[in-house]
C-alpha cells in the first residue's frame, strides 16, 4: 500500500446522486436486466447493440463461444434451449458469458435480418484486458496508476466519449461492469474517435470487490456525485480510481459507500447537472496534475 494511502487523514465522505446539483444524473435511462448469475437467462435486454458485432446462427455462435475471442452476450429466442442451443448455453456458461431471452423481432433486429436460428452473439469489438494488466501497464511507464471505472454506464455514446477523455487525461485504463453496462460495440468505438485503440479496458463481475483490490494496492478511490467536495479544490492523493455512475441513478449506493472521496462540481447556471462525459473531462484534467 502506498505511504500516500496509508499516512494520509482524509475523510470519507458519502453523499447523493449526479455531479451537479440535482439527485438525479441527465442521461437517458438504459438500465439492463441481467441475472447476477453468470451466463443464466432473463427477459429480453433492453441495452442498444450494434449489428456490426452480431453473429448469427447456431453453427457459427458455437465455434465463436469456443474460439476464447470475448463475447459481451448471447441472445437465445424465447422457449428455444434444446439440442444445439442447449449446448451452446452451457458452454457460454464455463465461460462467465451473459445470456438473454429474447423474442423473435429482437434477434432479427439485432443480426440485420440474417437468419439466426433462434441464437445470436455479440463480440466484443476489441479484447478486454485484466485490471492488473492495467496497474502493470502504468507501473511499467514508471507512472502512478490512473484509472477510471464506469460504474454501470448503459449508453454506449457516452461510454466511447468516456473513454476517449481517459485518453486525453491521460489514464492508463477503464474498468466496467460485466452486467449493467454498454460493452465494447462499433458504437463504442465510434464515439471514442478512435482512443478505444490506445485505451486497456476491463470488465469484471462485481465493481466493489474491484475497488477493495485497487485499495489493496494503494490506489485513493474518488466518486463523481452531488454533495461532495467541490473538486477544483481538493488535491488528488494519487494513485488513484474515479468512478463515474450509470445514467438513470449515478454511483451506485455501495459503491459510495466504498469511495474515499466524493467529488462534486459546482453549477453555476440554470441546467443542474452534467452528462458523464462531461463531468469526466472536468474531473479527470484535474485529477491529471497530480499524476507524475
Amino acid at each position: 500500500m502506498s505511504d500516500n494511502r496509508k499516512n494520509s487523514s482524509k475523510k470519507r465522505y458519502v453523499e447523493k446522486n449526479t455531479y451537479g446539483r440535482s439527485g438525479k444524473n441527465s442521461f437517458r435511462d438504459g438500465a439492463v436486466s441481467l441475472s447476477e448469475n453468470a451466463g443464466e437467462a432473463h427477459p429480453e435486454d433492453e441495452l442498444t447493440l450494434n449489428t456490426e458485432n452480431a453473429v448469427a446462427g447456431r453453427n457459427a455462435v458455437a465455434e465463436l463461444v469456443r474460439s476464447g475471442r470475448d463475447i459481451d452476450k448471447v441472445f437465445v429466442k424465447d422457449g428455444e434451449w434444446e439440442g444445439a442451443i442447449k449446448e451452446i448455453v452451457a458452454l457460454a456458461k464455463e465461460r462467465g458469458i451473459p445470456v438473454v431471452e429474447a423474442g423473435r423481432q429482437k434477434l432479427d433486429k439485432l443480426c440485420g435480418g440474417v437468419a439466426h436460428q433462434g441464437i445470436v452473439a455479440i463480440a466484443s469489438e476489441k479484447q478486454y484486458c485484466s485490471v492488473e494488466d492495467i496497474l502493470r501497464i502504468a507501473r511499467d511507464k514508471g507512472e502512478q496508476p490512473f484509472i477510471v471505472i464506469a460504474d454501470g454506464i448503459n449508453d454506449p455514446h457516452n461510454l466511447g466519449t468516456l473513454i476517449r477523455v481517459a485518453d486525453g487525461a491521460g489514464c492508463h485504463g477503464l474498468i466496467i461492469p460485466k452486467r449493467r453496462s454498454a460493452t465494447l460495440t462499433a458504437v463504442v468505438s465510434k464515439a471514442s474517435a478512435g482512443a478505444l485503440a490506445h485505451v486497456p479496458v476491463a470488465k469484471v463481475t462485481n465493481i466493489n470487490s474491484t475497488i477493495e483490490m485497487l485499495k489493496k494496492e494503494g490506489l485513493w478511490i474518488y466518486a463523481a456525485e452531488a454533495g461532495g467536495s467541490d473538486y477544483s479544490a481538493t488535491e488528488i492523493a494519487t494513485p488513484a480510481a474515479f468512478v463515474f455512475g450509470s445514467e438513470g441513478e449515478g454511483v451506485s449506493r455501495l459503491v459510495k459507500e466504498n469511495s474515499d472521496v466524493i467529488l462534486s462540481i459546482p453549477m453555476k447556471g440554470n441546467v443542474n447537472s452534467l452528462n458523464v462525459s462531461s463531468a469526466a473531462a472536468v474531473i479527470l484534467f484535474h485529477a491529471s496534475r497530480f499524476f507524475k
